[in-house]
């Protein structure tokens, strides 16, 4: 992975995101974009997996729903991004010629 995917998997990501695991999640994936749209859905899995909202009375509240839609938020701009190293598609306009050998018809009478 060159320097500039690897910038754009931090910023995207978080500074704190082990640089060793995305350097293999992208061996493993091929593209930038996929290993941070993983990264993210693992991220967010492990919120589903424990209560969003938690409340004691008096002693402490915590609701972790907006972490969520943030998350969702991020993955939906993801996907419609283009990562560093994603190959552009093709916007080669120009004609093909396939050669295509010709045979006489058959005549029957």
């Amino acid at each position: 992975m060159d320097p500039a995917a690897l910038a754009w998997l931090v910023a995207q990501l978080g500074p704190t995101t082990n640089t060793d695991d995305l350097t293999a999640s992208h061996a493993r994936l091929g593209t930038a974009r996929n290993v941070a749209l993983e990264v993210l859905a693992e991220r967010r899995a492990a919120l589903l997996a424990e209560p969003l909202r938690l409340v004691v009375d008096g002693v402490v509240t915590m609701d972790r729903t907006g972490n969520l839609t943030g998350l969702e938020r991020q993955i939906t701009a993801l996907q419609d991004a283009t990562g560093p190293d994603d190959t552009p598609a093709s916007t080669d306009t120009t004609h093909q010629i396939e050669a295509v050998p010709i045979r006489p018809a058959r005549r029957t009478r």
